[in-house]
């Protein structure tokens, strides 16, 4: 996937002068570790993962996921992670946004949005025929931001049950 390179606007001083989104690299593993420990600050909870754990699921011999990243300055400040989804009734690939984040000093400026476009990008290109999100249900600027982004809200069907296998 090659990589967006995106001018923003120079009369915003907080915003970076350029925003590359690109898929990560194993050298971004600490940064994007950085990122989802902050991202579960967020929501009042802990980051468990290591950068054992994200190096088997991003690079590992059989990839479970997919990071986007933005990067702006040769740091990055936001990132993107796709999980690979299937409707076996309708034999339809998906892609589930499973988490977007972007760093606090650099929100309101697009950037969440030029993640999520590059998201249903990659989802295209891999085959999918749906590109599905899901937010907290008080989590009302998600639901803002999704809407905007031109996600329609769903129906919740049930209950998610979960049987840990270790």
């Amino acid at each position: 996937m090659p990589n967006t390179v995106i001018k923003l606007d120079p009369a915003a001083l907080e915003r970076p002068p350029m925003l590359t989104i690109r898929a990560a690299r194993q050298g971004d593993l600490q940064q994007i570790l950085d990122m989802i420990a902050l991202h579960a600050e967020c929501h009042g909870d802990t980051a468990k993962i290591s950068a054992v754990d994200l190096d088997r699921d991003l690079f590992g011999a059989n990839p479970w996921i997919t990071a986007l990243v933005a990067e702006a300055g040769g740091r990055l400040i936001g990132y993107a992670l796709l999980v690979p989804m299937y409707r076996a009734a309708e034999g339809m690939r998906g892609m589930e946004l499973h988490q977007i984040f972007v760093r606090k000093d650099h929100r309101g400026h697009g950037i969440g949005r030029h993640l999520v476009s590059r998201a249903r990008e990659h989802a295209r290109i891999a085959g999918c025929g749906y590109l599905s999100v899901s937010a907290a249900t008080g989590n009302f600027g998600a639901h803002r931001f999704y809407e905007q982004m031109n996600f329609r809200a769903g129906p919740v069907t049930g209950m998610r049950y979960v049987q840990a296998l270790g």
